[in-house]
C-alpha cells in the first residue's frame, strides 16, 4: 500500500510513455491518490487497454501521440488540460533503452533515440510552466536512469538522454523556483518490466543485479511509483533540483566497486 497524499487528490496529472511497463504503473498509482489522469502513448490499443479498467471519474484521459512530434505532443498537453483542467504535475515518464553499440550508430539512430528519450521532456515543461505559474506552482518530475552512472555497454544514445535529464532537472529547478515550480529527477534500478523480459531478460543477469545492490531484493515498478508520489506531493514542498535513485544501491555499489 502506497501513502495516501491528500494534496494529489482532484490534482491534474499528466504521464508521458503511461500505457505500460513502470509509466502505467505511475498510471495507476495516481488514479489511486483520486487525481485525475491523463497520459498519452503511442501504443493506442495498450492506452485505451488501461484505461477500460477503471469506470466514472477515476477513469484517466487518454491520447495517442508520438512525443518525438513535438507540436503533436504540445497539441495533446493542452488537450488534456482543456479536459481535466490546468495540470499541475507532469512525469516526463516515456523514453525507450534501444542496445546499440557505437560502431553500429548513425546520425539518424542517434537523434531518434535523443527525441525519444530527452527532447519532449523540455518542451513538455515549455509549454505547461506558464499555466503552473499562473495557478501558483507545480511538480515536474522526469524520469531518468541509472545506467549513465554505471557505464552501460551499447547504451550511449541512451545514457547521453539520461545524463542530460540530470542535468536539466537542475537547470530548471533553478529557472522556475522563483514560480513555485519543482523540478526533481527519479533514477530508477533495475526493473524488470514486460518490455525487459520479452526483449532481453536473462534470470541470471535479475540475479546478478540484486548481488551488486546494497538490498537484496528486486526493484519493483511500485518503488518507482512510491518516489514519484512523493515528489508530486505537497510533502516534498521543499525538495527541488534533485536527483532521486531508487535502485536498492545498485549505483553506490557499481561506483565504488
Amino acid at each position: 500500500m502506497s501513502a495516501i497524499y491528500s494534496s494529489l487528490e482532484n490534482t491534474t496529472v499528466f504521464v508521458s510513455g503511461g500505457a505500460s511497463g513502470i509509466g502505467a504503473a505511475l498510471v495507476d498509482a495516481f488514479v489511486a491518490q483520486r487525481a485525475r489522469v491523463a497520459f498519452c502513448d503511442l501504443d493506442e490499443a495498450a492506452g485505451r487497454a488501461l484505461c477500460e479498467r477503471y469506470e466514472g471519474p477515476s477513469r484517466p484521459w487518454f491520447a495517442s501521440c508520438d512525443i518525438r512530434d513535438i507540436e503533436a505532443y504540445r497539441h495533446t498537453l493542452d488537450a488534456a488540460g482543456e479536459a481535466l483542467g490546468p495540470i499541475s504535475v507532469l512525469v516526463n515518464n516515456a523514453g525507450r533503452d534501444d542496445r546499440c553499440a557505437l560502431d553500429e550508430l548513425t546520425p539518424e539512430r542517434w537523434h531518434d533515440l535523443i527525441d525519444t528519450n530527452l527532447t519532449h521532456h523540455v518542451f513538455a515543461v515549455q509549454r505547461l510552466a506558464p499555466a503552473m505559474a499562473r495557478a501558483g506552482g507545480g511538480s515536474i518530475i522526469n524520469m531518468g536512469s541509472i545506467s549513465w552512472l554505471r557505464g552501460r555497454p551499447n547504451l550511449i544514445a541512451y545514457t547521453a538522454a539520461k545524463a542530460a535529464i540530470s542535468g536539466i532537472s537542475r537547470t530548471l529547478a533553478r529557472e522556475l523556483g522563483g514560480a513555485n515550480i519543482r523540478v526533481n529527477a527519479v533514477l530508477p534500478g533495475s526493473v524488470l518490466t514486460e518490455r525487459q523480459k520479452a526483449l532481453w531478460f536473462d534470470p541470471a543477469d535479475a540475479q546478478r543485479f540484486i548481488e551488486l545492490q546494497c538490498l537484496k531484493f528486486p526493484v519493483e515498478m511500485k518503488h518507482i511509483a512510491d518516489m514519484v508520489l512523493f515528489l508530486a506531493s505537497d510533502q516534498s514542498a521543499a525538495v527541488t533540483g534533485q536527483n532521486m535513485i531508487v535502485d536498492a544501491g545498485l549505483a553506490q555499489v557499481s561506483v565504488v566497486g
